[in-house]
Protein backbone atom coordinates (compact mmCIF):
# COMPACT_ATOMS: atom_id res chain seq x y z
CA UNK A 1 0.00 0.00 0.00
CA UNK A 2 2.70 2.19 1.15
CA UNK A 3 4.34 2.26 -2.49
CA UNK A 4 1.19 3.75 -3.90
CA UNK A 5 2.31 7.60 -3.29
CA UNK A 6 5.83 6.94 -4.50
CA UNK A 7 5.00 5.25 -7.86
CA UNK A 8 1.43 6.98 -8.69
CA UNK A 9 2.73 10.37 -9.47
CA UNK A 10 0.04 10.94 -12.90
CA UNK A 11 -0.92 14.22 -11.48
CA UNK A 12 2.49 15.79 -11.76
CA UNK A 13 4.12 13.34 -14.96
CA UNK A 14 4.12 15.27 -18.72
CA UNK A 15 3.27 13.35 -21.27
CA UNK A 16 5.18 10.97 -23.34
CA UNK A 17 6.71 12.69 -26.30
CA UNK A 18 8.99 12.43 -29.23
CA UNK A 19 12.51 13.71 -28.58
CA UNK A 20 12.26 16.33 -30.70
CA UNK A 21 9.45 17.84 -28.62
CA UNK A 22 11.06 16.83 -24.98
CA UNK A 23 14.20 19.05 -26.18
CA UNK A 24 11.29 21.99 -27.06
CA UNK A 25 10.37 21.37 -23.21
CA UNK A 26 13.11 21.50 -21.90
CA UNK A 27 14.47 24.38 -23.67
CA UNK A 28 11.10 26.29 -23.06
CA UNK A 29 11.45 25.35 -18.84
CA UNK A 30 14.68 26.17 -19.05
CA UNK A 31 13.79 29.86 -20.90
CA UNK A 32 11.01 30.38 -18.01
CA UNK A 33 13.29 29.03 -14.56
CA UNK A 34 16.13 31.73 -16.29
CA UNK A 35 13.28 34.66 -16.66
CA UNK A 36 11.48 34.16 -13.53
CA UNK A 37 15.09 34.31 -11.61
CA UNK A 38 16.73 37.22 -13.17
CA UNK A 39 13.15 38.99 -13.27
CA UNK A 40 12.46 38.10 -9.78
CA UNK A 41 16.75 39.59 -8.03
CA UNK A 42 15.69 42.89 -10.57
CA UNK A 43 12.23 43.40 -8.84
CA UNK A 44 13.58 42.30 -5.40
CA UNK A 45 16.39 44.93 -6.24
CA UNK A 46 14.12 47.64 -7.26
CA UNK A 47 11.31 48.00 -4.92
CA UNK A 48 11.75 45.41 -1.99
CA UNK A 49 9.41 46.61 0.34
CA UNK A 50 6.62 47.62 -1.66
CA UNK A 51 6.74 43.85 -3.81
CA UNK A 52 7.52 42.50 -0.65
CA UNK A 53 3.89 42.89 0.01
CA UNK A 54 2.80 42.47 -3.09
CA UNK A 55 4.08 38.53 -3.59
CA UNK A 56 3.29 37.67 -0.03
CA UNK A 57 -0.39 39.65 -0.72
CA UNK A 58 -1.24 37.52 -3.81
CA UNK A 59 1.30 34.36 -3.84
CA UNK A 60 1.53 33.64 0.22
CA UNK A 61 -1.60 31.34 0.18
CA UNK A 62 -2.38 29.91 -2.85
CA UNK A 63 1.53 28.26 -2.44
CA UNK A 64 -0.09 26.97 0.55
CA UNK A 65 -2.71 25.62 -1.22
CA UNK A 66 -0.41 23.67 -3.65
CA UNK A 67 1.83 22.60 -1.15
CA UNK A 68 -1.05 20.59 0.61
CA UNK A 69 -2.43 19.21 -2.61
CA UNK A 70 1.79 17.85 -3.22
CA UNK A 71 1.98 16.66 0.36
CA UNK A 72 -1.58 14.80 -0.08
CA UNK A 73 -0.20 13.34 -3.49
CA UNK A 74 2.75 12.08 -1.28
CA UNK A 75 0.76 10.53 1.26
CA UNK A 76 0.59 6.96 1.14
CA UNK A 77 -2.46 4.81 1.97
CA UNK A 78 -1.35 2.75 4.50
CA UNK A 79 1.74 3.76 6.59
CA UNK A 80 3.24 0.02 6.70
CA UNK A 81 6.76 0.61 7.73
CA UNK A 82 6.66 4.47 7.88
CA UNK A 83 4.20 4.41 10.86
CA UNK A 84 6.31 6.07 13.45
CA UNK A 85 8.17 7.87 10.64
CA UNK A 86 5.04 9.48 10.01
CA UNK A 87 3.42 9.62 13.25
CA UNK A 88 6.74 11.37 14.91
CA UNK A 89 6.67 13.94 12.39
CA UNK A 90 2.82 14.62 12.70
CA UNK A 91 3.67 14.81 16.64
CA UNK A 92 6.84 17.18 16.23
CA UNK A 93 4.09 19.33 13.45
CA UNK A 94 1.83 20.23 15.90
CA UNK A 95 3.90 20.96 19.15
CA UNK A 96 6.16 22.45 17.53
CA UNK A 97 3.65 24.45 15.54
CA UNK A 98 2.14 25.37 18.91
CA UNK A 99 4.79 25.99 20.83
CA UNK A 100 6.02 28.71 18.34
CA UNK A 101 2.55 30.72 18.33
CA UNK A 102 2.22 30.54 21.85
CA UNK A 103 5.93 32.53 22.08
CA UNK A 104 4.40 36.03 20.64
CA UNK A 105 1.46 35.20 22.65
CA UNK A 106 3.10 34.51 26.33
CA UNK A 107 5.56 37.34 25.19
CA UNK A 108 3.48 39.79 25.00
CA UNK A 109 2.37 38.96 28.44
CA UNK A 110 4.90 39.55 30.11
CA UNK A 111 5.54 36.30 31.44
CA UNK A 112 9.26 36.81 30.73
CA UNK A 113 12.15 39.43 30.76
CA UNK A 114 13.68 40.51 27.45
CA UNK A 115 17.13 38.45 28.81
CA UNK A 116 14.85 35.48 29.27
CA UNK A 117 13.97 35.45 25.13
CA UNK A 118 17.34 34.10 23.78
CA UNK A 119 16.88 31.04 26.08
CA UNK A 120 13.10 30.35 25.16
CA UNK A 121 14.14 30.72 21.37
CA UNK A 122 17.18 29.01 21.84
CA UNK A 123 14.78 25.91 23.45
CA UNK A 124 12.73 26.14 20.34
CA UNK A 125 15.42 25.52 18.29
CA UNK A 126 16.82 23.07 19.99
CA UNK A 127 13.79 20.75 19.64
CA UNK A 128 13.40 21.70 16.28
CA UNK A 129 17.06 20.47 15.32
CA UNK A 130 16.59 17.49 17.71
CA UNK A 131 13.16 16.57 15.88
CA UNK A 132 14.40 16.94 12.22
CA UNK A 133 17.59 14.46 13.15
CA UNK A 134 15.23 11.99 14.58
CA UNK A 135 13.40 12.03 11.43
CA UNK A 136 16.54 11.99 9.37
CA UNK A 137 17.55 8.86 11.42
CA UNK A 138 14.35 7.26 11.50
CA UNK A 139 14.18 7.56 7.34
CA UNK A 140 17.81 6.10 7.04
CA UNK A 141 16.80 2.97 9.11
CA UNK A 142 13.86 2.83 6.25
CA UNK A 143 14.71 0.76 3.11
CA UNK A 144 15.17 3.04 0.14
CA UNK A 145 14.08 1.82 -3.31
CA UNK A 146 16.54 0.16 -5.63
CA UNK A 147 18.24 1.82 -7.39
CA UNK A 148 18.72 0.67 -11.13
CA UNK A 149 21.20 -1.79 -10.93
CA UNK A 150 20.45 -2.30 -7.02
CA UNK A 151 18.80 -5.20 -5.46
CA UNK A 152 17.27 -4.25 -2.02
CA UNK A 153 19.70 -6.42 -0.55
CA UNK A 154 22.82 -5.20 -1.70
CA UNK A 155 25.42 -3.52 -0.09
CA UNK A 156 24.87 -0.41 -2.33
CA UNK A 157 21.09 0.04 -1.11
CA UNK A 158 21.85 0.75 1.98
CA UNK A 159 22.00 4.16 4.23
CA UNK A 160 23.30 4.98 7.26
CA UNK A 161 21.93 8.53 8.09
CA UNK A 162 23.36 8.00 12.14
CA UNK A 163 25.34 10.69 11.23
CA UNK A 164 22.20 13.03 11.90
CA UNK A 165 22.45 12.89 16.27
CA UNK A 166 26.01 14.12 16.25
CA UNK A 167 25.31 16.83 13.39
CA UNK A 168 22.57 17.92 15.41
CA UNK A 169 24.18 18.19 18.48
CA UNK A 170 27.10 20.35 17.29
CA UNK A 171 24.17 22.57 15.64
CA UNK A 172 22.67 22.83 18.95
CA UNK A 173 25.91 24.24 20.15
CA UNK A 174 26.17 26.83 17.93
CA UNK A 175 22.24 28.10 18.35
CA UNK A 176 22.90 28.49 22.27
CA UNK A 177 25.39 30.61 20.95
CA UNK A 178 23.42 32.79 18.79
CA UNK A 179 20.03 31.62 18.91
CA UNK A 180 18.54 34.84 17.32
CA UNK A 181 20.77 34.22 14.00
CA UNK A 182 20.18 30.85 14.17
CA UNK A 183 16.55 31.52 14.02
CA UNK A 184 17.20 34.98 11.14
CA UNK A 185 18.97 31.64 9.43
CA UNK A 186 16.11 29.34 8.93
CA UNK A 187 14.20 32.66 7.42
CA UNK A 188 16.57 32.44 4.76
CA UNK A 189 17.62 28.71 4.26
CA UNK A 190 13.70 27.98 4.16
CA UNK A 191 12.95 29.86 0.44
CA UNK A 192 15.24 27.04 -1.05
CA UNK A 193 13.92 24.03 -0.11
CA UNK A 194 11.72 24.44 -2.47
CA UNK A 195 14.84 24.22 -4.81
CA UNK A 196 15.28 20.87 -3.61
CA UNK A 197 11.73 19.55 -3.86
CA UNK A 198 11.57 20.64 -7.63
CA UNK A 199 15.92 18.79 -7.75
CA UNK A 200 13.79 15.54 -5.91
CA UNK A 201 10.68 15.79 -8.01
CA UNK A 202 12.36 16.23 -11.30
CA UNK A 203 14.76 13.47 -10.33
CA UNK A 204 11.66 11.03 -10.41
CA UNK A 205 9.63 12.14 -13.44
CA UNK A 206 12.19 14.04 -15.64
CA UNK A 207 15.56 12.90 -15.15
CA UNK A 208 16.73 14.31 -18.56
CA UNK A 209 15.66 17.70 -17.47
CA UNK A 210 18.25 17.87 -14.75
CA UNK A 211 20.91 18.75 -16.15
CA UNK A 212 19.37 22.09 -17.50
CA UNK A 213 18.13 22.44 -13.65
CA UNK A 214 21.28 22.56 -12.46
CA UNK A 215 22.63 24.57 -14.65
CA UNK A 216 20.23 27.07 -13.65
CA UNK A 217 20.85 26.94 -10.33
CA UNK A 218 24.20 28.09 -11.18
CA UNK A 219 22.88 31.22 -12.05
CA UNK A 220 21.30 31.73 -8.56
CA UNK A 221 24.97 33.27 -7.03
CA UNK A 222 25.48 35.24 -9.49
CA UNK A 223 21.86 36.72 -8.88
CA UNK A 224 23.11 36.88 -5.11
CA UNK A 225 26.85 38.00 -5.66
CA UNK A 226 24.94 40.94 -8.17
CA UNK A 227 22.48 42.05 -5.50
CA UNK A 228 25.13 42.11 -2.57
CA UNK A 229 27.53 44.26 -5.11
CA UNK A 230 24.61 46.92 -6.24
CA UNK A 231 22.98 47.32 -2.65
CA UNK A 232 25.55 46.65 -0.34
CA UNK A 233 26.02 50.50 -0.27
CA UNK A 234 23.09 51.69 -0.17
CA UNK A 235 21.25 53.67 2.38
CA UNK A 236 18.77 51.72 4.50
CA UNK A 237 15.21 51.55 4.04
CA UNK A 238 12.72 53.96 5.36
CA UNK A 239 10.84 51.58 8.21
CA UNK A 240 8.53 55.15 9.82
CA UNK A 241 5.70 52.68 9.67
CA UNK A 242 4.69 49.58 11.28
CA UNK A 243 4.62 47.74 8.25
CA UNK A 244 7.88 48.75 6.87
CA UNK A 245 9.35 48.40 9.65
CA UNK A 246 7.80 44.56 10.51
CA UNK A 247 9.47 43.37 7.02
CA UNK A 248 13.24 44.90 7.53
CA UNK A 249 12.78 43.61 10.73
CA UNK A 250 11.83 40.51 9.64
CA UNK A 251 14.44 40.38 7.05
CA UNK A 252 17.19 41.00 10.02
CA UNK A 253 17.89 44.70 10.40
CA UNK A 254 18.12 44.75 13.96
CA UNK A 255 20.67 41.99 14.38
CA UNK A 256 22.55 43.18 11.20
CA UNK A 257 22.85 46.84 11.80
CA UNK A 258 25.76 47.33 9.92
CA UNK A 259 24.21 45.63 7.13
CA UNK A 260 22.16 48.14 4.61
CA UNK A 261 18.28 47.07 5.34
CA UNK A 262 17.65 47.22 1.35
CA UNK A 263 20.18 44.48 0.94
CA UNK A 264 18.35 42.42 3.54
CA UNK A 265 15.20 42.64 2.23
CA UNK A 266 15.99 42.59 -1.45
CA UNK A 267 17.66 39.28 -0.56
CA UNK A 268 15.15 38.17 1.03
CA UNK A 269 12.16 39.01 -1.28
CA UNK A 270 14.50 37.36 -3.94
CA UNK A 271 14.80 33.98 -2.36
CA UNK A 272 10.78 34.04 -1.58
CA UNK A 273 10.17 34.88 -5.07
CA UNK A 274 12.06 31.91 -5.88
CA UNK A 275 9.61 29.65 -3.59
CA UNK A 276 6.64 31.12 -4.23
CA UNK A 277 8.02 30.38 -8.40
CA UNK A 278 8.64 26.63 -7.49
CA UNK A 279 5.34 26.05 -5.95
CA UNK A 280 3.12 28.14 -8.58
CA UNK A 281 4.97 27.84 -11.62
CA UNK A 282 7.69 25.13 -11.80
CA UNK A 283 5.85 22.05 -10.50
CA UNK A 284 2.31 22.81 -12.64
CA UNK A 285 5.08 23.62 -15.94
CA UNK A 286 5.99 19.92 -15.73
CA UNK A 287 2.68 18.46 -15.04
CA UNK A 288 0.25 19.41 -17.51
CA UNK A 289 -3.09 19.55 -17.15
CA UNK A 290 -4.64 16.48 -19.27
CA UNK A 291 -2.61 13.21 -19.76
CA UNK A 292 -2.97 11.97 -22.99
CA UNK A 293 -1.56 8.35 -21.74
CA UNK A 294 -4.97 6.60 -21.80
CA UNK A 295 -8.39 8.21 -21.81
CA UNK A 296 -9.49 6.74 -18.46
CA UNK A 297 -6.91 9.05 -17.01
CA UNK A 298 -7.05 12.04 -19.00
CA UNK A 299 -8.54 13.87 -16.18
CA UNK A 300 -6.31 13.36 -13.59
CA UNK A 301 -3.85 15.42 -14.45
CA UNK A 302 -6.02 18.72 -13.66
CA UNK A 303 -4.95 20.16 -10.73
CA UNK A 304 -8.67 20.24 -9.50
CA UNK A 305 -9.67 16.62 -9.83
CA UNK A 306 -9.90 14.71 -5.68
CA UNK A 307 -9.51 11.18 -7.78
CA UNK A 308 -6.07 12.50 -8.83
CA UNK A 309 -4.65 12.44 -5.33
CA UNK A 310 -4.05 8.44 -4.96
CA UNK A 311 -5.19 8.77 -1.08
CA UNK A 312 -8.12 9.75 -2.82
CA UNK A 313 -8.17 7.45 -5.56
CA UNK A 314 -7.37 3.87 -3.59
CA UNK A 315 -10.08 1.93 -2.97
CA UNK A 316 -9.28 1.94 0.84
CA UNK A 317 -8.63 5.40 0.37
CA UNK A 318 -10.13 8.87 1.72
CA UNK A 319 -11.91 10.82 -0.98
CA UNK A 320 -14.53 12.98 1.16
CA UNK A 321 -11.39 13.34 3.47
CA UNK A 322 -9.34 14.82 1.01
CA UNK A 323 -11.66 16.91 -0.93
CA UNK A 324 -12.63 18.29 2.18
CA UNK A 325 -9.09 19.43 3.29
CA UNK A 326 -8.49 20.71 -0.20
CA UNK A 327 -11.78 22.84 -0.22
CA UNK A 328 -10.79 24.09 3.40
CA UNK A 329 -7.45 25.18 2.09
CA UNK A 330 -9.31 27.20 -0.53
CA UNK A 331 -11.64 29.04 1.89
CA UNK A 332 -8.40 29.61 4.08
CA UNK A 333 -6.68 31.30 0.96
CA UNK A 334 -10.01 33.26 0.46
CA UNK A 335 -10.10 34.43 4.23
CA UNK A 336 -6.22 35.25 3.48
CA UNK A 337 -6.96 37.30 1.08
CA UNK A 338 -9.89 39.28 2.48
CA UNK A 339 -7.72 39.50 5.91
CA UNK A 340 -4.84 41.56 3.74
CA UNK A 341 -7.59 43.78 2.34
CA UNK A 342 -8.56 44.97 6.03
CA UNK A 343 -5.87 45.19 8.12
CA UNK A 344 -2.74 43.99 6.03
CA UNK A 345 0.28 44.47 9.20
CA UNK A 346 -1.73 42.90 11.85
CA UNK A 347 -2.45 39.53 8.22
CA UNK A 348 0.71 39.53 7.99
CA UNK A 349 2.18 38.66 11.33
CA UNK A 350 -0.81 36.06 12.03
CA UNK A 351 0.64 34.63 8.80
CA UNK A 352 4.01 34.38 9.68
CA UNK A 353 3.38 32.84 13.13
CA UNK A 354 0.91 30.21 11.68
CA UNK A 355 3.43 29.22 8.38
CA UNK A 356 5.86 27.95 10.23
CA UNK A 357 3.67 24.51 10.14
CA UNK A 358 4.11 24.24 6.51
CA UNK A 359 7.89 25.12 7.24
CA UNK A 360 7.78 22.07 9.26
CA UNK A 361 5.53 20.25 7.36
CA UNK A 362 8.16 20.31 4.22
CA UNK A 363 11.25 18.53 6.31
CA UNK A 364 9.22 14.80 6.67
CA UNK A 365 7.91 14.97 2.87
CA UNK A 366 11.08 15.88 1.40
CA UNK A 367 12.75 13.12 3.33
CA UNK A 368 10.37 10.83 2.19
CA UNK A 369 11.62 11.95 -1.17
CA UNK A 370 15.61 11.07 -0.21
Amino acid sequence: MERTANIDLAAWRLNTAPLARRQVSIRAFTAILFMCACMSALLASWLPLQFSIITVFLFAGPHNWFELRYFLMRMPVRFGQSRNFFLTAFAGIGFLTVAYVALPVLYNFGLWTDDAWSTILASWNMLLLIWLALLVWMRGKQKPAPQRGCHAGDPASRRDWSWAIPAALGLCSLNWMWPEFFSLAIVYLHPLVALWFLDRHLRRTRPEWLRAYHGCLCLLPLLLMGIFWQLTRTPALPDDNGLFWRITQHAGAQLLPNVSSHLLVSVHVFLEMLHYGVWLIALPLIAPAISARTPSTSKRGRIWDIKAVPLARHPRGFPKMVGAALAFGIFLVAILWFGFLVDYSTTRDVYFTVAIAHVLAEAPFLLRML
